[in-house]
């Protein structure tokens, strides 16, 4: 048994599902599309670093999906039955992945699924979904008045930013008036503190990265930490200044504020777009202090172009509570894709579009240069309150000097690894020779997330 349009129809909760689904229904909106008798199953990009992953089963019709929506089925399961119905060549025939045997293994043979045949019918039509809305003429007088709301609502946004701003000048200080030694002591209590008053004031990215701030400070040596804690309250008074300078600048309203919605950055003329091979180069999950998990996917573009970003990351945040999802990518994995950056000085964040996945490999580009953090100084001229930067590195390799891991190029420069950095790494690559590594450098640490060694690339993160 086989999905049809008309059974689409009946199973669509309602007319704007079905509209939402249209749009999903195309192939080069999925990452990936693939079939096994009656199971149909695929991955969706959304807005993080996780897709979405739908299966729908068209012996006894079901479905599931992994994004939140209250909607059943959802606009990612009705898109894959309407691609199944429309356009069975676009999935290729697989192995039933893990995921798609464990919900089956999960659902409840007892109570059978209703078929589209036993659903009231109803007044909802594929053809009317898959048909472009023509836009409404919109009254002139209420489209003046909802400009001026939104006009009014961003000034006063902006206002209570800068209020907030004028309190957290007042606050560095404070802190650099009482000594480093005693903020450092007393982070958590006083970061917190001006990291509510903050978000009160609507510079929820700002409150964010204050009230992280004591973690990054506790995974250092305590001697190292005055020099970060000045640092870091030096790139807040940057950025603080470049925000009231140009309230409207994308990097720093999104830096200050809050983030631009996927939806507005892929219909940003002004959003780079980066079509090309790319690499999965590792993942951090990190668990933080507002409850919710950052979970950062690196990616390398392997191509000879050096005029476009070299690097992207991927961002996604989730509740705590809803636990660790799965990987959605393996390290090492190369993919054709698009990605589309947040605008900026320095583009890094983005989000990844049209990814398939490479039937062949590349190599990663040569270093240009022996200085390793010749590229954080090029982003930290445009973005001085930047906090992470991804290296690709010169041929070096790990040693350690007493109880610290270093990073050492052959040219004799070197950097200090972060000490949860490399794990059970560690011991096989110590002293080995790297033609060429990847990092994060954070200001006063290396992450190593990739590495080649004689025997091939490793993956450490």
């Amino acid at each position: 048994m086989g999905f049809t349009l008309s059974g689409v129809e009946a199973l669509a909760p309602d007319q704007p599902s079905l509209k939402a689904a249209s749009g999903l229904a195309k192939p080069g909106k999925w990452l990936s599309l693939t079939h096994d008798g009656d199971l149909w199953w695929g991955e969706c990009q959304g807005s993080g670093a996780n897709p979405y992953r739908a299966v729908v089963d068209s012996g006894v019709v079901g479905y599931k999906c992994t994004c939140p929506s209250r909607k059943f089925p959802c606009k990612h399961a009705l898109a894959l039955m309407w691609l199944a119905a429309a356009n069975p060549q676009a999935f290729s025939a697989g192995q039933v992945p893990a995921w798609v045997t464990d919900w089956l293994g999960r659902r409840r043979t007892s109570t059978p699924t209703a078929t589209p045949a036993e659903r009231p019918a109803r007044d909802i039509g594929v053809a009317m979904a898959a048909t472009p809305d023509e836009p409404a003429p919109e009254d002139p007088a209420a489209l003046a008045k909802r400009q001026q709301a939104a006009l009014k609502r961003a000034e006063s946004t902006s206002a209570m930013i800068r209020d907030g701003l004028d309190d957290l000048d007042t606050w560095i200080h404070d802190q650099l008036t009482g000594g480093l030694t005693a903020f450092v002591d007393r982070a958590p209590d006083r970061c917190r503190k001006i990291a509510a008053r903050l978000s009160d004031h609507k510079a929820t990215a700002l409150a964010s990265r204050l009230d992280e701030l004591p973690s990054r400070l506790l995974t250092l040596p305590a001697e190292d930490r005055p020099d970060v804690a000045v640092r870091e309250l030096g790139k807040l008074v940057l950025l603080a200044a470049a925000w009231r300078a140009n309230p409207a600048d994308p990097q720093t309203a999104r830096d200050v504020g809050a983030s631009e919605k996927r939806d507005d950055v892929l219909a940003n003329p002004e959003a780079p777009r980066v079509t090309g091979r790319w690499e999965v180069l590792g993942e951090q999950i990190r668990n933080r202090r507002d409850g919710l998990v950052s979970h950062s996917a690196w990616f390398l573009r392997l191509d000879a172009d050096d005029t476009a970003p070299r690097f992207a990351l991927l961002l996604d945040f989730y509740p705590a509570s809803s636990g660790r999802p799965e990987s959605s990518f393996t390290t090492g994995t190369q993919y054709e894709a698009t990605m589309v950056y947040y605008p900026s000085h320095a583009p890094l964040r983005a989000l990844a579009l049209d990814m398939r996945e490479a039937a062949d490999r590349r190599p990663w580009p040569a270093a240009t240069g022996d200085d390793p953090l010749a590229d954080v100084c090029k982003t930290l001229e445009v973005v001085p309150w930047q906090q992470d930067t991804p290296l690709l590195l010169p041929p070096g390799r790990v040693v350690t000097a007493g109880d610290a891991t270093w990073w050492r190029a052959d040219s004799g420069a070197g950097l200090p690894i972060a000490a949860d950095s490399l794990r059970q790494a560690l011991p096989q690559i110590l002293g080995m020779p790297l033609p060429a590594s990847i990092g994060i450098w954070d200001g006063a640490r290396l992450t190593l997330l990739a590495g080649e060694t004689p025997f091939g690339r490793g993956y450490f993160a």
